[in-house]
C-alpha cells in the first residue's frame, strides 16, 4: 500500500482517552515551627493541613483502576520554603525495594511531586524521592513531552520504614521554583508514585497514558497567599588538580611520560528576577566528564556526539531547535570548546633533517559562557547564550627552539531562543538565532569561516482538545570566509557541489559567501488507542548548520507516515501491546528519488514484566548522493532489515536484555549482522554491575575506498568490505550513601577491516546492479609498501594508485570517579581516566586470532576537584 488515505490521521475508532475532572488541593502557611525534615512526621506543624490521596489510580498496568497500594501527602509552606510529607502506604514492608542509584536513577520505589508553579501548563519541576534517599529532579516541558534531568537544583530529603510502609519528608527552598509576583497564586501540581515491585504506577490526579498532553492535565493546589519570588544567588567555585602519565618518547620535550598541573573556575547562577537566571562560567573544568564510545567512520558524514558537560547538558531544552532529525539541531554545543580546527605541523623531519614535534592541543579553551533564561507570567519563554573561546596555538620544537603556529582564532559564539505560549498553551509559536564570528587575522586560518548566521522560527498548534495538531518550522543560514573557505563549504560532505551528475547546485570557487534554508511540516494525532504523523521536511543544498549547529547532509526532501496502534492495559498475557507502520521517502533538490521505504513492528510487556519486540524494513530503493564522495548518485540494490529485543524482568537481580539485528540485500551486495547483550546484576541495594557486550559484522561489496585520476578522469573506487567489530561496554556503580558514590566505566573496543574485489564505478545509477561498476581484475593490481597500482591496459605502467585501505584498531577506555556531594549542591570529585591505544587483532595475516595488543603505555589522569556552593 503506497498511501494512507488522510482520514486515518484524523479518525480513530477506538475510544479516546477521559481524563477525571481537575482535583484541588488546599495547603497553608506553617504557623510557628517549621516542619525538620528527619524523614518522620511527628512535627507539630504537620496537624496545621489535612492529609490529601488515599485514592490514587493506576495509570499502569490497570489503566484507571484503584491502586493496589494508597499513597497521601501534605504540603506547607513559609516564605522560603515548601514543605511536603508523603505518606506510602504498603502491607508488606520487609518486601519495599530500596535500591539506590546516582542521582535522577529512579530506581526502586519512589514518589514525586511535579509543580507547575508558573501555572502556564506546559512546564513543571519534579521532584523525585526514592525510599533509599536518592534523589531524582527534572525539568518538564512541552506539556510533558521533555523530561530534562539534567536540572539539579537544591532540596533536601529524608527517608523512613515503618509498620505502614514509608515516609518522605522533603523541603523544597522557593528559590529553585519560577513563579509570579502575586498576592494569591494557583500552582498545578501532580503526585505519583512508582510501587517497584508490582511495577505499578499511580497518581492523585489521574491522567489517562492515551492522554494528550500532561501538565495541563494535572491538579490544583490553592491557598498560597503573600510569598514573594526569591532572588537566587549561587556562586560555585572549583579547584582542580591533575596528573598525567603517559608513553615516553625520546628526544620529543612533549612526551616525557609525566605532566601535572592545577586550575581554578567559577560557575555562578544569579537569580536576577523571579523570571530571568543568569548562569555564568569562567574556564570551566570538565575533567569528570566520562568519555565518548569509540567508533570508527567508514560514512561520509560526520558522527554525532552526546553533549556530556553540566554547563552545556543544564536546560539545554530552552535552546532546542531540532531540524528534521533529533541529532541536526540548530545548536550543537559541543562546537564550543571544540578541538582546534586547523592541523599544526606534525612530527617530521624539517627540512634541515631535524624532528619536529608538537605540543597537543585536544580541545580549545573556553574562556568564558553565559546563559540567561527566562519566562514570565503571560507564557513568554526565552534563553540566551553567550560564549567566547579563545586563540590556540601550536607549539612546535626543534632541538629545543621553539615556535608558535595559530590552530584556531578568537570566536564568539551567540544563541537566542524565545517561545511564546498562546491560550493556555494549545499553541505555541517561536524563534532562534544564532551566530558564530570568528577574528581571523592569519592566511592559515583561511579555511575558517569568519561569519555563520542562522534563523529559525516554529509554530504549534492544537485542537479538539489537544487531540490533533499540527507543527511547522522554517529556517534560513548565511555564511561568510574567504573564497577558499566558502569552497571548502561547497565541497564538504554535506553537500558535495562537484558532483558530476549535480543538475541543481554548482561550485562557484569565487563565492565568498553562502545561503541555504530548511523546513519542516508535521500534522498528526496524539492521543487515543490510534496514533499518527505525517511530515514532510527539506533542507536545501546551501543550508549550512555547522559553525555552531549540527547538520549531517543538505539537498534533502523527505516525506514520512507514522501510525500507531496501542492497546495501554493488560490484553492477554501482555500488560501493553504497541504495533506500528511506517513509510518514508527521500528526494534531493533535483528531484531524484534517494529513499523508498516501508517498515512494520511491534512491541509488548508480558504479564511477568518481560519485555519483546521486532520489526522489519523493506527498502525498494536506495541511493545515495555523498558515498562516492563527490562523484555521482551511486545506486544500491534493493535492501532489508530485520531486528528484534527481548528484555526480561528488571525487578530481578539478575537482567539481561538480547538484540539480534540482521542486514542484508538484493545481489548479495551487502549482509550484516549485530548482536548485543546488555547485562545487569544487583547483589545489593547498593551495588550495580552491568556488562553490554556487542558483536558485529559488516560485509558490503560497494564500500567506497578511493577516488583517483587517471588520464585526467576521475575513478571512484569501491570495494567489498569484510569487518569485525567488538565492544565491551562495564559500568560498576557502588553507592556508599545517597550522596556519596563510586562509578566505574570501562570500554574494550576493536574493530579490522579486510578489502578485497575492487572495483571501478561507471554508471552510478543504471538499472541493472552489473553495469554500475567494473571490477579491477587481480592481475592489474600491484601492493607496494600499503599502497595499490592499478595498471588498467596491462602495459606495466601504473595509470593511478591508492592507499590499501585496511584498518586494524583496538582501544581500552575506561574512568573511574569517586563522587561526594557533602552538602547540597557542593561536591568533591575524585577521577582516574586511562586510554589505551593498540590493534584488534594479533599480527597473523589472516586474521585468525582475536586480540587486544596494546603496543603502547596507557594514558592516565588523575584528577581531583573540589566545588563549594554559597547560596547568597
Amino acid at each position: 500500500m503506497k498511501y494512507v488515505p488522510l482520514i486515518l490521521l484524523v479518525s480513530s475508532f477506538a475510544a479516546e482517552a477521559q481524563t477525571d475532572s481537575t482535583k484541588r488541593y488546599t495547603t497553608t502557611v506553617v504557623k510557628g515551627a517549621p516542619p525538620i525534615i528527619d524523614g518522620v512526621l511527628s512535627d507539630e506543624a504537620w496537624n496545621q493541613v489535612e492529609w490529601a490521596g488515599g485514592d490514587f489510580r493506576q495509570v499502569n498496568p490497570n489503566k484507571g483502576k484503584p491502586a493496589s497500594v494508597q499513597t497521601k501527602f501534605k504540603i506547607l509552606y513559609d516564605a522560603k520554603n515548601l514543605y511536603v510529607a508523603f505518606r506510602c502506604y504498603d502491607p508488606e514492608p520487609n518486601k519495599i525495594v530500596k535500591r539506590m542509584s546516582r542521582r535522577d536513577g529512579f530506581d526502586g520505589d519512589w514518589v514525586e511531586i511535579n509543580i507547575d508553579s508558573y501555572y502556564d501548563k506546559r512546564t513543571a519541576f519534579s521532584f523525585t524521592s526514592s525510599v533509599s534517599g536518592v534523589k531524582g529532579d527534572e525539568y518538564v516541558s512541552n506539556n510533558g513531552d521533555d523530561w530534562d534531568a539534567s536540572w539539579d537544583p537544591i532540596w533536601y530529603l529524608k527517608t523512613s520504614v515503618d509498620k505502614e510502609g514509608w515516609v518522605a519528608e522533603i523541603r523544597i527552598p522557593l528559590s529553585q521554583l519560577r513563579f509570579a509576583n502575586k498576592p494569591e497564586l494557583i500552582w498545578g501540581i501532580q503526585v505519583q508514585r512508582l510501587f517497584f515491585r508490582n511495577q505499578e504506577r499511580s497518581q492523585w490526579q489521574y491522567i489517562p497514558p492515551d492522554a494528550a498532553g500532561y501538565v495541563h492535565l494535572m491538579g490544583e493546589m490553592n491557598g498560597i497567599k503573600g510569598i514573594k519570588p526569591q532572588k537566587q544567588l549561587e556562586i560555585q567555585p572549583y579547584v582542580v588538580t591533575k596528573a598525567e602519565t603517559f608513553q615516553k618518547e625520546e628526544g620529543n620535550p612533549y612526551a616525557t611520560g609525566s605532566s601535572s598541573a592545577a586550575s581554578f573556575g567559577l560557575d555562578t547562577k544569579i537569580g536576577i528576577t523571579s523570571d530571568v537566571t543568569l548562569d555564568l562560567t569562567v574556564n570551566p573544568d570538565f575533567g569528570q566528564v566520562e568519555a565518548d564510545p569509540s567508533r570508527v567512520n567508514l560514512t561520509a558524514f560526520e558522527l554525532f556526539f552526546q553533549e556530556r558537560r553540566p554547563f552545556f547538558i543544564e536546560g539545554n531544552n530552552t535552546l532546542n531547535f531540532p531540524v528534521a532529525s533529533n541529532d541536526n539541531n540548530l545548536f550543537y554545543s559541543r562546537r564550543i570548546g571544540r578541538p582546534p580546527q586547523v592541523a599544526a605541523v606534525t612530527d617530521k623531519l624539517n627540512d634541515d633533517g631535524v624532528a619536529e614535534y608538537v605540543k597537543p592541543k585536544t580541545r580549545t579553551t573556553i574562556l568564558g559562557a553565559a546563559k540567561l533564561t527566562g519566562k514570565n507570567k503571560k507564557g513568554l519563554s526565552w534563553g540566551v547564550l553567550e560564549s567566547v573561546t579563545s586563540r590556540e596555538f601550536a607549539e612546535i620544537d626543534s632541538l629545543g627552539f621553539k615556535r608558535k603556529q595559530i590552530t584556531e582564532p578568537l570566536t564568539n559564539y551567540f544563541v537566542a531562543r524565545a517561545q511564546q505560549d498562546i491560550n493556555k498553551g494549545n499553541t505555541v509559536v517561536g524563534g532562534m538565532f544564532t551566530a558564530t564570528n570568528r577574528k581571523i587575522e592569519d592566511p592559515m586560518l583561511d579555511l575558517l569561516r569568519s561569519e555563520a548566521y542562522s534563523g529559525g522560527i516554529d509554530f504549534l498548534h492544537h485542537w479538539s482538545g489537544r487531540k490533533y495538531y499540527v507543527s511547522g518550522k522554517g529556517m534560513i543560514s548565511h555564511v561568510k570566509g574567504s573564497e577558499e573557505a566558502i569552497a571548502e563549504t561547497q565541497l564538504s560532505s554535506e553537500r558535495y557541489f562537484q558532483r558530476p551528475d549535480n543538475d541543481h547546485a554548482y561550485f562557484d570557487p569565487k563565492r565568498r559567501s553562502l545561503t541555504g534554508t530548511g523546513g519542516q511540516l508535521i500534522i498528526g494525532k496524539k492521543s487515543g488507542n490510534l496514533i499518527s504523523d505525517f511530515g514532510v521536511t527539506w533542507q536545501s543544498p546551501g543550508l549550512e548548520l555547522n559553525d555552531i549547529g549540527f547538520l549531517a547532509q543538505t539537498d534533502m526532501i523527505s516525506q514520512w507516515l507514522w501510525m500507531q496502534y496501542r492497546v495501554l492495559k493488560p490484553k492477554g498475557i501482555t500488560r501493553w501491546q504497541r504495533y506500528n507502520i511506517n513509510e518514508w521517502r527521500d528526494y534531493d533538490f533535483g528531484g531524484h528519488n534517494l529513499s523508498d521505504a516501508y517498515n512494520v513492528n511491534a512491541h509488548a510487556e508480558f504479564k511477568n514484566l518481560w519485555q519483546s519486540g521486532g520489526g522489519f524494513t523493506y527498502r525498494i530503493r536506495n541511493a545515495s548522493n555523498a558515498d562516492l564522495r563527490g562523484g555521482p548518485m551511486l545506486r544500491y540494490p534493493r535492501g532489508y532489515n530485520f531486528w528484534m529485543y527481548t528484555r526480561t524482568d528488571p525487578r530481578k537481580k539478575f537482567s539481561v536484555m538480547i538484540n539480534p539485528e540482521l542486514n542484508w540485500g538484493n545481489e548479495n551486495y551487502l549482509s550484516n549482522f549485530n548482536f548485543s547483550l546488555s547485562m545487569t546484576y544487583r547483589p545489593s541495594n547498593a551495588l550495580n554491575i552491568s556488562l553490554a557486550p556487542n558483536f558485529s559484522t559488516n560485509m558490503n561489496e560497494m564500500q567506497y575506498v578511493a577516488t583517483a585520476i587517471a588520464n585526467g578522469e576521475n575513478r571512484y573506487l569501491v570495494a567489498r568490505i569484510d569487518q569485525t567489530t567488538i565492544r565491551l561496554v562495564a559500568r560498576v556503580t557502588l553507592m556508599i550513601t545517597p550522596n556519596l558514590s563510586i562509578q566505574y566505566y570501562g570500554q574494550p573496543f576493536g574493530t579490522s577491516g579486510r578489502y578485497s574485489n575492487f572495483k571501478s564505478i561507471g554508471n552510478a545509477s543504471a538499472s541493472e546492479y552489473s553495469q554500475r561498476f567494473s571490477t579491477i581484475a587481480t592481475n592489474s593490481l600491484t601492493l607496494t609498501d600499503n599502497v595499490y597500482y592499478v595498471d588498467e591496459n596491462n602495459n606495466n605502467i601504473a595509470d593511478y594508485s591508492f592507499a590499501k585501505p585496511d584498518f586494524n584498531i583496538g582501544q581500552f577506555r575506561s574512568n573511574m570517579v569517586l563522587r561526594w556531594e557533602y552538602i547540597p549542591g557542593s561536591t568533591f570529585f575524585l577521577v582516574w581516566t586511562r586510554e589505551r591505544n593498540g590493534a584488534f587483532y594479533d599480527s597473523q595475516p589472516d586474521h585468525a586470532n582475536y586480540s587486544f595488543d596494546f603496543d603502547q603505555k596507557g594514558h592516565n589522569v588523575f584528577l581531583m576537584k573540589f566545588t563549594y556552593r554559597f547560596r547568597l
